[in-house]
Formats: C-alpha cells, sequence, structure tokens
C-alpha cells in the first residue's frame, strides 16, 4: 500500500452548548482533518482533535498543522506500507506530538480497511458491533441546568455519567447529585484539578460510591497518583497520564490506577491503543475509551477501538447531536437505549459530507506525488 496524496484541512464547528472544565471552555471546536488517498484511489479520514490552546496537552491545532505538513506528510508519501500498524515506528523519530501521529495515522487505518471491504472495527480486533456508552457532562451554571442535562442524558439511554470537577465545585456539587440520583453510576473527572495537599478532600469523595475518580493530580504525573490510590477506596482512573505504553506500563507497575481511559487522540493512534490494551488487559485492568469532543470522523473511530475485548465499561462517546447541530458524516452517530452500533460498510463506516466539510473548512491543502 502507498499513500499517494494527502489532503489536509483547518475545520471549525460551532458546539451546541459550551463545553466547560477546569482548564477553560470551548465555545466552538477547531480541528484538523486527514485525507489519505492509496494508489487504487481509496480515500480515508483522520482526525486530529488538539485544542487551540495548550491545556489538555502540550501540542495545539496550530502545532499538529505544522507537524503534519513539515514532518509527517514528506516521511508517509509514497512510502510502501504493508500494514498501517507500521506507521507508528515510522513516525517514532518525532518525539511526542502525537495527537497529530494519530490525525494521520488513522486515515492510514480508515484506507486499510476500505482496500480490504472491511469495518474498521474488525480490521483492528474488535470483538463486537455495539459499544454501550455514557456521558460527559461539562460543569454547568446552575444545580438545576446540571439536572435538566443528567435527566436529558438518562433518557437517551445513557449508562453511566462522567461530571467535571474542581476546586470550590466539587463535594457539594456530587452530594446534590448523589441526592437527588441515589443509584446513578456516577463518575468525576477533575482534569487534573488537585494535589496531594487536597489528600482530605479527595478522600471524602470514597462516601459517595462512585465509579471512578479520573485524573484527580498532575497530567504528567503517575506517581503520586500511586500514593493517592493507595489511601482511596474509589478507583483512580488515569487519562492525561497515560500518553504511551510506556507510560501505561509505568502505572501498572507502580499500582498508581485501577482503570485506564485511552483516547485515540492521546496516545498518538490506533496502534498505540492496541497496545496499551493488550498490557492493561493482561495485568487486569479495566478499560474504556475516551472521547475528545471528535466530530463525526475522530467520533466513529473512538467507537471502533471501544469495540476491543477488554473495553468492558461504558465508553465516554455520545451522539453527535449532543455536541453538534449538524456533524460532517452522514448517518450521525446515534445512541439507542444506551448502545452505539457500529455500520458494517468498510472503513469507518460512513459517509463523510464533503459539502458540509466545505462550509466548515477554513484552510485546505493538497501534497501529492
Amino acid at each position: 500500500m502507498k499513500i499517494v496524496k494527502f489532503i489536509v484541512r483547518m475545520v471549525e464547528m460551532p458546539m451546541k452548548h459550551a463545553f466547560s472544565t477546569s482548564f477553560g471552555t470551548v465555545k466552538n471546536k477547531r480541528f484538523i482533518i486527514v485525507e489519505a488517498y492509496d494508489e487504487a484511489g481509496n480515500c480515508g479520514y483522520g482526525e486530529c482533535d488538539a485544542f487551540e490552546q495548550p491545556w489538555y496537552t502540550e501540542e495545539t491545532v496550530e502545532t499538529c498543522w505544522h507537524m503534519i505538513h513539515d514532518f509527517f506528510i514528506p516521511r508517509l508519501l509514497n512510502l510502501e506500507l504493508k500494514h498501517p500498524s507500521e506507521v507508528r515506528e515510522v513516525l517514532d523519530i518525532f518525539r511526542r506530538n502525537r495527537m497529530a501521529k494519530a490525525g494521520i495515522e488513522t486515515a492510514i487505518w480508515d484506507v486499510y480497511a476500505k482496500r480490504l471491504g472491511k469495518p474498521l472495527y474488525e480490521v483492528i480486533g474488535g470483538r463486537r458491533n455495539k459499544v454501550p456508552v455514557g456521558v460527559s457532562i461539562g460543569l454547568q451554571s446552575s444545580t438545576n441546568k446540571l439536572y435538566e442535562v443528567i435527566d436529558e442524558a438518562l433518557a437517551n439511554g445513557a449508562q453511566r455519567i462522567k461530571v467535571k470537577i474542581k476546586p470550590g465545585q466539587d463535594i457539594e456539587l456530587v452530594t446534590t447529585i448523589r441526592q437527588r440520583y441515589p443509584q446513578l453510576p456516577l463518575m468525576v473527572d477533575a482534569n487534573s484539578a488537585y494535589t496531594l495537599q487536597d489528600m482530605n478532600l479527595l478522600q471524602q469523595l470514597d462516601q459517595f460510591d462512585l465509579l471512578m475518580i479520573e485524573q484527580p493530580l498532575g497530567a504528567n504525573d503517575i506517581y503520586q497518583h500511586a500514593q493517592l490510590q493507595k489511601q482511596l477506596k474509589t478507583p483512580i482512573c488515569l487519562d492525561e497520564s497515560i500518553c504511551s505504553l510506556e507510560d501505561a506500563m509505568t502505572a501498572i507497575e507502580l499500582k498508581a490506577c485501577r482503570i485506564f481511559n485511552i483516547k485515540i487522540a492521546r496516545v498518538g493512534g490506533i496502534q498505540e491503543a492496541k497496545l496499551i490494551h493488550n498490557k492493561a488487559a493482561a495485568a487486569g485492568m479495566k478499560m474504556w475509551g475516551g472521547g475528545m469532543l471528535e466530530a463525526g470522523i475522530g467520533r466513529a473511530q473512538s467507537v471502533a477501538i471501544a469495540t476491543l475485548e477488554y473495553f468492558t465499561l461504558p465508553a465516554d462517546t455520545s451522539g453527535s447531536s449532543h455536541y453538534f447541530e449538524q456533524d460532517i458524516i452522514h448517518p450521525e452517530v446515534v445512541v439507542e437505549n444506551g448502545f452505539i452500533t457500529l455500520p458494517d460498510k468498510a472503513g469507518i463506516g460512513y459517509q463523510v459530507d464533503e459539502k458540509i466539510l466545505d462550509i466548515y473548512t477554513l484552510k485546505k491543502t493538497t501534497n501529492a506525488i
């Protein structure tokens, strides 16, 4: 397989509602779409979901644009590949920049699946075509507004609820949720907002029978999470700290958590996600698939990775309409009774709407042999 052409777009889509976490608020989602074409004319799509500011990782949408154009495309264009898993090794000479790598690597996986005429989830080793899903709820303007969003999610079949917390919006917030929804499958996500000095506060979360506490401490930390997990009954789930197979192995060795949130974008692509999945499964870790406020292409790929055998917890991938008035794929990703059913068509399984994509495209480049 040779990739003979890349088309790269900078895209911006308005969100239905602003999404707020401890590190910032997103109102319009800017991201990158990569189109990869092989010598037979098959087209694969990838999505790079770095934010405009480096608050989630060190990458931004602009740094990813630079890396994809100036380093990755020259390395991959017209290169003979036997399998998309080789892209990981080809790009390994460039340190980190994992969101940029994921954006281009996933496009090549999509090309490969279309060459085979098989759904992406089957090609990567998925074991089922339905994925149980929950919903991630950002910080809200009022408690009543939070209740409205939770009620809507439950009405749509969400199998668990994740709420964002930060200092000043934590214990009282979770208390009110538990009082109103005593049996709700509930988890909280701190996005690295706390330190070990908050040990007493974090221990108070044990009383709420939470599924997990996601990333309470520093984004680059594994060791201190291990110290915290020893003092908590509630499982810690690591997100930002796990950017590679090596990070996952360190967390397993130190017993820094009991659960991994695996995001294709954060770890650098599908192959790295598969390697982490296999290592975590061997260690008896629980796993689930996270989300990055993706548009339809990235959303489809996030659902595909969640079909791997040991992703046993509900994924963090809501339907398209939860975030956007109009997505760039059709049909849109839809949640029915708490599940997303994957299409049986080749590749990501969804048709990219080029007209809608053009409307949201800010700039576009083509590289071909």
